[in-house]
């Protein structure tokens, strides 16, 4: 027979952890997704097949958990069928939705061509149309073995993993076809530079790239660098450059897996996946290529991921003696996972760590338990994230530096919900320089010229920069105090401390001081961010919640208690749908409401329903509770329990 090379990649299928899902995405070019034949089609397996159709992964279908069909639901061969097939066409429906035109008909799945596959995977078999054929057995044939419990000799006749292995090696491309398609989605640079067309041909004697996508911390090796190789080779010994890192490297050492182990390689070529030992500053998402093409590499397209980090806990010792051990174990968990995020306010002497929702949190503690073995932790309760915004635009606040002697006019306006969406989709981002940006933002945003062509910034919370003064002196010499000034208000807004989300901040007009030691960051700065707080609490400013998409399959004659639960909670009901014995619930809920959200469902149900719940969007938290929520938060940080008048940060002229 025909030897193959398969890299496998598992990705946990819970919602908290789709950011691992995203980043494996990357690096691979066909997916098999695994569908649970009794809750079919749900909202994770819509995530994660449309994060893989955007980054033009195609995927293959594996329907598991058919023995419980028989077992659990004891459906007859006619129900099973039914229910096989309303999966496949909901997954094809997912493919028409988020695919793209020229991949929508070719990557569609059907039985018939082998791509897909049925099994259990708890029992080891599995087959497709064809192999079911050729050893000629039938749904019949499966339901009688798990009838007369013989279900052990099906793994003997149709073996899952010749299934698996058969559907993988018939429809997924290799490294050679992907690459054609694959490179000018996630590359943006010039395809016909040396690079670009030695990345789609996937070619071994081309200049080295590769793309990390996984770092992880090796208590002996130190950090190793997993990523695909999209072109040239990678030996020990090699210079290599990391684009985002600006630091150029030797490769210490290369080697593959094998399963959880990494074998040492003396060398890997193009298509492969490797792992790098060597490289101290490398995370997730980074560039890496040859030193001599260091200067004129363009980055891979970011990973965009789906989710935010919206629940964040505090942490502290048990022992004061272990606070450094607990900053260093903090410091390596966020190299291991880009999405969680360590937050270390050195006033307030708060150990803050925010994840993707409560599991995500519960496995970072494990982890750092395991890390540091003998390290206390105590945790507090988990806390939502919030954000603040404007709902309309502000007056032309001015602020003067602590000195006197600077003068800044700034006026905040609400942003654009699609100018957001620009930059969440990664259509926007500061790396594409002025021209390109204003050049979208006035071709597809509709910006007025001046506004586009002047954006100075963006910021990771969806709030951009624009500079609107006219022949200021000095202006050149201050801007990047400017934007250092408008990220720091941006990083805890006035109303209680939490992140800015999507404003524009418009720099109307400024006077500054001839001489630069009267015009130093430390006069700069704290201007800036005054009259950004002027302006913003004169702009009706809101706080935002994080809110939750939901969906809860559970049987007919519970929909009711499911239902007035969910309003309970200020959540919202979308749609319900039929899926034969099951109801899919779908709705919205507040994060904020969803903290032993699993113990009342199971009371409410008697354990009878089933959810998953993810990030989706930020919506303005009801005035009625607004009030208390800012006064919870500023007492939680130790503020003053009023919020601060905007005169306080406004100067007279």
């Amino acid at each position: 027979g025909k030897s193959y090379i398969i890299n496998l990649i598992d990705s946990p299928g819970h919602v908290d952890f789709t950011g691992k899902v995203t980043r494996a995405l990357r690096a691979i070019d066909g997916a098999v997704v695994v569908v649970d034949a009794v809750e079919e089609v749900m909202v994770q397996t819509e995530t994660v097949t449309r994060q893989a159709l955007n980054e033009r992964v195609k995927p293959v279908l594996f329907i598991n958990k058919i023995d419980r069909l028989i077992k659990e639901l004891k459906l007859t061969p006619e129900e099973i069928q039914k229910k096989l097939m309303r999966i496949i066409r909901d997954f094809n429906n997912l493919i028409d939705v988020y695919g793209e035109p020229e991949f929508k008909k070719k990557w569609k799945v059907d039985a018939a061509k082998g791509s897909v596959a049925f099994g259990s995977a708890l029992h080891r078999w599995g087959f497709t149309i064809d192999i079911a054929k050729k050893k000629g057995i039938m749904f019949d044939d499966v339901i009688k073995a798990y009838r007369e419990n013989r279900y052990e000799e099906l793994q003997k006749i149709v073996p899952l993993r010749e299934a698996i292995l058969e559907m993988v090696v018939n429809n997924l491309p290799n490294p050679i076809e992907a690459s054609k398609y694959r490179i000018p989605k996630i590359w943006k640079g010039e395809i016909d530079s040396e690079i670009g067309r030695a990345m789609l041909n996937c070619d071994s004697n081309g200049p080295t790239v590769m793309c990390i996508t996984n770092v992880q911390l090796d208590p002996h090796a130190g950090i190793v660098s997993t990523g695909r190789l999209f072109s040239g080779d990678l030996k020990e010994g090699d210079q290599v450059y990391l684009v985002g890192a600006k630091k150029g490297y030797r490769v210490q050492q290369v080697s593959m897996y094998m399963g959880a182990f990494r074998e040492v390689v003396d060398h890997l070529d193009a298509g492969n996946i490797a792992a790098v030992l060597g490289l101290d500053l490398a995370r997730a998402g980074e560039t890496l290529v040859d030193a001599s093409f260091s200067d004129v590499m363009v980055p891979f397209e970011r990973i965009t991921y789906v989710s935010e980090p919206v629940v964040t806990i505090a942490l502290e010792p048990k022992h004061p003696k272990d606070l450094p051990r607990l900053v260093d174990v903090m410091n390596r968990l966020s190299i291991d996972d880009p999405n969680l995020v360590t937050t270390i306010n050195k006033e307030t002497g708060e150990y803050l760590l925010s994840g993707m929702g409560e599991l995500h949190l519960e496995i970072a503690i494990k982890f750092m338990k395991d890390y540091a073995p003998g390290l206390d932790i105590i945790t507090s309760k988990p806390i939502v994230v919030y954000r603040e915004t404007v709902s309309k635009p502000g007056i032309i606040a001015l602020a003067k530096s602590p000195n006197k002697h600077n003068r800044f006019w700034i006026q905040i306006e609400p942003l654009e919900e699609e100018v957001i969406e620009m930059i969440e989709s990664g259509d926007i981002d500061e790396i594409m320089g002025r021209r390109r940006i204003g050049n979208v933002l006035y071709e597809k945003a509709g910006w007025p010229v001046d506004e586009a062509r002047n954006v100075w910034a963006l910021e990771e919370h969806r709030n951009i920069l624009i500079d609107l003064t006219k022949g200021v002196q000095y202006m050149r010499d201050v801007r990047d105090m400017v934007i250092s000034g408008f990220r720091w208000a941006c990083q805890a807004g006035p109303l209680c401390e939490e992140p800015i989300r999507g404003v524009k901040v418009k720099l109307m007009d400024a006077q500054l001081h001839e001489d630069p030691v009267h015009r130093g960051p430390a006069q700069i700065m704290p201007a800036i961010r005054r009259a950004i707080f002027g302006s913003f609490l004169t702009a009706n400013p809101i706080i935002l919640e994080p809110i939750y998409r939901i969906q809860v399959s559970v049987p007919a004659e519970w929909v009711g208690q499911v239902s007035s639960l969910l309003t309970r909670k200020r959540g919202r009901i979308l749609a319900s749908e039929q899926k034969g014995a099951l109801l899919a619930v779908d709705g919205y809920i507040p994060v904020a409401e969803t903290f032993g959200l699993a113990a009342d469902l199971r009371s409410a149900t008697s354990g009878h329903a089933f959810w998953q719940s993810q990030f989706d969007h930020w919506e303005k938290v009801p005035e009625s509770i607004a009030k208390e929520i800012i006064a919870e938060i500023r007492n939680r940080r130790g503020l003053s329990p009023e919020v601060p008048d905007a005169k306080r940060f406004i100067d007279e002229t």
